[in-house]
């Protein structure tokens, strides 16, 4: 069961980043988020309270709710939308597999949880591996402008996801529940958006394009709620520690899927920046022993 969670979370999480560059085009960016979210948010709260467990959340625990809408729920997929247009999805999501160091850097500055040194080594092994594996993009005369943009807005995504983090364990040691905070957030977010959309004078377009629906259904039904749900399970079968490897692996089956679907080149540079840039990673986690149940 702990590897069919581990494979399933994996296989979906990296593939939903192709999924994301198969919605760009026919409808605004900002209203495919608004619609991901909406699909998401309505499946989630059907699921709980099917399964007697309909998230009601007091009125002290709205205001985490409603930060994380803004950061996780809105703002950081904003980001690797817009990002996707000038970066291959893969690369992407290898930004986003480097959350730890945003996470790192944010304990610090909001918590004073200063970083150890294997965090720091990790850290610099990541960045390190990052600019060699984004490399050959940057410094091309047609894509260096577009690489350096998409580079920067999945980084701002990426510490959208961490501060969002922030905020979810900062309710949580209030006493409200991740599946309390994350319904709601997913509402607070979709209203965000539709105030965005409206502010910036979008149409909510319904697109005749079979693969927009197709992508939508699988980003806000597999990657928002299934992923979620079996991510959530390994955490409480393995521990959090060995289930955060998913974060390391699914980079792999993003930038496979880039190759295949949107012609991304492996340079050598490339192939090294990827290495480097997974195994700083696994230094930040700690080497992994195996997938068992967590010790006592």
């Amino acid at each position: 069961m702990n590897l069919t969670l581990y494979l399933a979370t994996v296989l979906i999480w990296g593939s939903t980043w192709i999924a994301i560059a198969w919605q760009l085009g026919p409808v605004p960016i900002e209203v495919s988020v608004l619609y991901r979210f909406a699909l998401a948010a309505l499946a989630l709260f059907a699921l709980l309270t099917v399964s007697g467990k309909f998230p009601r959340l007091p009125r002290q625990g709205q205001g985490y709710a409603a930060l994380l809408g803004a950061l996780l729920f809105s703002t950081n997929f904003l980001c690797f939308y817009h990002a996707t247009q000038y970066i291959p999805s893969g690369l992407s999501a290898v930004v986003f597999a480097c959350a730890s160091i945003f996470n790192g850097l944010n304990l610090w500055l909001f918590e004073g949880q200063k970083p150890s040194r294997q965090w720091l080594h990790g850290s610099l092994m990541g960045l390190v591996g990052t600019l060699l594996l984004f490399w050959p993009s940057l410094v091309s005369s047609e894509l260096g402008a577009q690489a350096w943009k998409g580079l920067a807005l999945a980084c701002a995504g990426t510490l959208c996801f961490s501060l969002g983090n922030l905020v979810s364990a900062r309710g949580q040691r209030r006493g409200f529940t991740v599946l309390q905070m994350v319904p709601w957030g997913m509402v607070y977010g979709v209203v965000l958006l539709l105030g965005w959309v409206k502010l910036l004078g979008q149409d909510l377009v319904w697109p005749q394009d079979g693969r927009y629906w197709g992508a939508l259904l699988y980003l806000a039904l597999f990657g928002s709620v299934i992923a979620f749900t079996a991510y959530l399970t390994l955490v409480g079968r393995i521990g959090a520690s060995k289930a955060a490897y998913a974060t390391v692996l699914f980079p792999l089956v993003a930038l496979g899927l880039s190759t295949l679907f949107e012609g991304f080149v492996w340079q050598p540079v490339s192939m090294v920046g990827m290495a480097v840039c997974l195994l700083g990673n696994l230094v930040i986690f700690g080497l992994p022993r195996r997938l068992g149940p967590q010790a006592a």
